[in-house]
């Protein structure tokens, strides 16, 4: 079915130009009323189909959460981050040495800020080249075909579209009982833009987000303590994975209070005293700290859209309903992304919003979010696509396992940065790969190999016999390729 989509969405666009009349063109493909990365690419996508686009953002910076506030600011502060406690605690093993290693916030902030601003300058560039045209303002839909936006200007104006698609992405989960003012209690947002290094940092939810950037100031020498109501760190990870993921953030002297929810905040003080218990009952405890990160999870941003006015269907959680087409139950209006069910990641509303506009021209779009990788970018890296061990056991279905160790991978060991391994779980009897889980540093450069192999429903073996180049991180999936079909060489 990979192959046939591939084929179909090839020689579709070779033939583009001469199925696309202008007679074809929609006025207005879509208008929005927030800008997500899903829309970005929906966008482009948009101008190569010869349909007219309107794009509605209320930020008047392009990239949606994901570039603004989400991925690429954290990506960057993870990366300043690491080279400092690389600098302080590994150069001198390489026999680089300082007298002295400081931290220059300000300049690390420049430097996150100077990413984001080239990349959203870069997105308008874009939409220019592909005649987008960019209204800046809060939209609210007054009918199905119609928004009314709110410029940012102060002014207002009317979009009319023939079709149009929500891709207003999520915002941050609040927590009852605390409120947040994004300087002492903060959300990922506040975290992204801290004016000082925190002495003690309390998160609450081991999840990506609390985890990625418990890691950047705990790094930057914040005691950081997370506070998790589940029983586990990530619970959608590979249980085994998770273990060893937990193990290795503990050696970073990240701690964890498991089984434990949050039920009083005070803040009458210079910091902030939390009241915790644990999530069954029991005896409660007082936890001070500079700053709390409020890290629970994201909801979809559907509230405020007018999407009741035009009779949208949403679940108890706010996603909006849509078919396999990203239709809603009103003819005319699709959502994309965060919006919608399914994972919270950009890489996957874009994917979305690609395949959506495809359906709109008629065309042929394909997403299947069992093969959309999941990525925590700490240090080790943890990377995923496909089941976990345990949703093969609840299937039913019998499977083989290899694993192949870091520790015996030569790139590793020449770095001196060799924590973690390649787990691979696949059929027993057709050795198709199911699932692939790897902890390493750059963990989310490797699983790509792995996505494509299970996109193309390949087995263990194939990967196995692929020729990988020597010293390179990459021959540790080969060796656990090898491991679980037959048995690895290097182990």
């Amino acid at each position: 079915m990979a192959l046939a989509s591939l084929a179909r969405r090839k020689a579709y666009l070779l033939s583009r130009n001469l199925s696309n009349s202008p007679a074809d063109a929609l006025k207005y493909s879509f208008s929005l009323s927030n800008f997500s990365r899903g829309f970005a690419s929906g966008s482009e996508e948009n101008d190569v189909l010869g349909l007219k686009t309107t794009c509605i953002e209320k930020r008047g910076a392009l990239g949606g959460t994901c570039l603004n506030v989400g991925c690429i600011p954290s990506k960057a502060l993870l990366h300043s981050s690491h080279m400092y406690h690389e600098a302080k605690h590994s150069f001198a093993g390489h026999g680089v040495k300082f007298s002295s290693v400081e931290i220059d916030l300000p300049a690390m902030m420049a430097q996150k800020d100077k990413a984001v601003s080239n990349l959203t300058r870069g997105i308008e560039g874009l939409f220019k080249k592909n005649k987008v045209n960019y209204v800046k303002g809060y939209g609210k839909f007054i009918s199905s075909s119609e928004v009314s936006v709110d410029t940012i200007e102060g002014g207002n104006s009317v979009v009319k579209g023939k079709n149009i698609i929500i891709a207003t992405g999520s915002d941050v989960k609040s927590l009852p009982g605390i409120t947040i003012d994004e300087k002492r209690i903060v959300s990922s947002t506040g975290a992204l833009a801290l004016s000082e290094v925190p002495k003690k940092l309390i998160v609450i939810g081991a999840g990506y987000i609390g985890l990625e950037m418990g890691s950047v100031w705990g790094r930057l020498g914040s005691e950081v303590t997370v506070v998790e109501f589940a029983a586990d760190i990530v619970p959608t990870m590979d249980a085994e994975i998770r273990k060893q993921f937990q193990r290795a953030l503990e050696k970073q002297k990240m701690k964890f209070m498991l089984k434990t929810k949050v039920v009083g905040v005070d803040t009458t003080g210079n910091g902030v005293k939390l009241t915790v218990e644990p999530a069954a009952g029991g005896e409660q405890t007082t936890l001070e700290a500079d700053v709390v990160l409020v890290s629970a999870g994201r909801v979809p941003f559907t509230a405020g859209l007018g999407l009741d006015k035009i009779g949208v269907e949403t679940d108890k959680a706010g996603r909006i309903l849509v078919d396999e087409r990203f239709v809603t139950n009103v003819p005319g209006v699709y959502a994309i992304g965060d919006a919608i069910p399914g994972p919270m990641l950009a890489h996957k509303a874009e994917e979305d919003g690609v395949a959506c506009v495809e359906f709109i021209a008629g065309k042929h779009g394909h997403v299947d979010y069992d093969k959309v990788p999941g990525v925590v970018y700490t240090h080790p890296e943890v990377a995923s696509v496909g089941k976990t061990e345990e949703q093969v056991k609840a299937l039913g279905v019998d499977y083989r396992v290899g694993k192949f160790p870091f520790l015996a991978n030569s790139r590793a060991k020449a770095i001196d940065d060799a924590e973690g391994l390649v787990k691979i779980l696949a059929d027993k009897e057709s050795d198709k790969i199911l699932g692939v889980h790897i902890m390493a540093p750059n963990a989310g450069e490797l699983i790509h190999e792995a996505v494509l192999a299970i996109n193309y429903d390949a087995s263990s073996e194939d990967i196995a016999r692929v020729c990988h180049a020597h010293p390179t991180m990459s021959e540790a999936l080969k060796e656990a390729a090898m491991a679980t079909y037959d048995k690895p060489i290097h182990i």
